[in-house]
């Protein structure tokens, strides 16, 4: 699978997709709070994001996804969850599960992803 965009902006993806299940009227700031990161750096990623179809942004400045960006955000945030999962069903503690599939989730082959998937269904029954 080729990657359509940096593991950067899908983390930014992520981060907006999860915001905006809490917060509909999501703003760049909330995004610069959630992350630690500088409203310019912030503003930079948006302004990429928005340029690529990724994002929208109202006449309100309300960050949403588009279609494209939502895709590619659901993949991700479905990754880490699953990743996640099978790292805490194996014993690793939940915080350090979170942090390893952070990391592991931009990487990982489909085909691995894909038995990780199936492993944690057969565990579920």
């Amino acid at each position: 699978m080729k990657k359509e965009v940096s593991e950067a902006v899908e983390n930014y993806l992520e981060t907006i997709l999860v915001l905006s299940r809490k917060k509909p009227d999501l703003h760049a700031i909330d995004i610069c709070d959630e992350l630690g990161y500088s409203r310019p750096t912030v503003s930079v990623v948006v302004k990429q994001m928005k340029g690529n179809g990724l994002i929208s942004v109202d006449e309100f400045n309300h960050i949403s996804l588009t279609e494209k960006g939502r895709q590619i955000a659901e993949s991700i945030y479905e990754r880490h969850t699953a990743i996640s999962e099978f790292f805490i069903n194996i014993g690793v503690s939940r915080e350090t599960a979170l942090a390893d599939a952070c990391k592991i989730e931009h990487d990982i082959s489909d085909e691995t992803f894909e038995c990780i998937k199936k492993h944690i269904n057969n565990i579920k029954g």
